[in-house]
């Protein structure tokens, strides 16, 4: 009798486990659109395609499968925000991943965020890493702005680097930066409570994996900051009026599983309202 109870029981967590793994196979392709303005008619749009947390330790799909998932979509620019891998032999899978999105040509580039886990390597590991990511066109931000001009209107792409492992400079990041549409390119979104002074038009995060594993809330996720704790794990939020988004990522940590989340792919549609928009809608 125990052992039919036991066998069933056996089978049963075998089952689960399965699906589970079949989930990060599940992969969801989310299209956002930011509207800035909704007075004012058509405006320049800039799509973004983020991919964030590949934990190439863990990771359901290949660079293949991965490009054929978004090579029919439209995509200006491409963010990386962060979480590539943590381990020094990993690092040779990463370059196929890169060599691929380079297939898709994005007309302002690649730009790339670090996460936690990739402070994980050290030294000449760590730098293997930054030089593996700009061998392949990838352009790192560490608490530095850049510009770009879409239809004759700028946009800053701001870089901050890791809040949770307190590597975020938001003086240094906005540093010299000129009027424009801010977008605001980070690891961990808890940086986003910090950010009263700091304007920013949409910010790009990652980090909590839409909890992974999710039972029914990610209660594990409690130790990773204050949005944790208040259930903000994934999708479009708004601090101060300001949009940001968490994305559910690509990859998983510690065991190939996800319940109650999926992986994703995102499409970021961004209008870019010019700075005499800007003032008028604020009137």
């Amino acid at each position: 009798m125990y052992f039919l109870l036991y066998s069933i029981l056996i089978i049963l967590l075998l089952y689960l486990i399965k699906k589970a793994n079949n989930n990060t196979k599940d992969i969801i392709i989310n299209t956002i659109q930011i509207n800035q303005d909704k007075t004012t008619g058509q405006l320049p749009v800039l799509n973004i395609l983020q991919l964030s947390d590949l934990h190439l330790e863990n990771i359901s799909i290949s660079p293949t499968e991965l490009i054929k998932k978004v090579n029919d979509k439209d995509i200006d620019i491409i963010a990386l925000t962060g979480d590539f891998l943590d381990r020094k032999s990993t690092i040779p899978k990463l370059q196929p991943y890169l060599k691929a999105l380079t297939t898709l040509d994005p007309k302002y580039g690649i730009y790339a965020v670090l996460g936690n886990h990739d402070y994980v390597l050290r030294g000449k590991n760590l730098q293997l890493l930054k030089d593996t990511l700009r061998q392949n066109n990838c352009k790192i931000m560490t608490n530095e702005n850049h510009a770009i001009y879409v239809q004759g209107r700028r946009v800053n792409i701001i870089g901050i680097d890791d809040f949770s492992t307190n590597r975020s400079n938001l003086e240094l990041s906005y540093n010299g930066l000129k009027e424009g549409t801010n977008l605001v390119l980070t690891h961990d979104p808890n940086i986003v409570l910090q950010m009263k002074d700091y304007h920013f038009d949409y910010l790009l995060a990652g980090h909590f994996h839409g909890g992974q594993i999710c039972y029914p809330k990610a209660y594990h996720l409690a130790k990773m900051g204050k949005l944790a704790r208040m259930n903000i794990i994934k999708g479009l939020h708004k601090e101060d009026g300001k949009p940001y988004y968490i994305s559910e990522g690509l990859g998983q940590t510690g065991v190939n599983i996800r319940v109650g989340s999926r992986p994703e792919i995102t499409i970021h549609k961004l209008e870019i309202a010019s700075t005499e928009i800007k003032t008028l809608s604020a009137m």
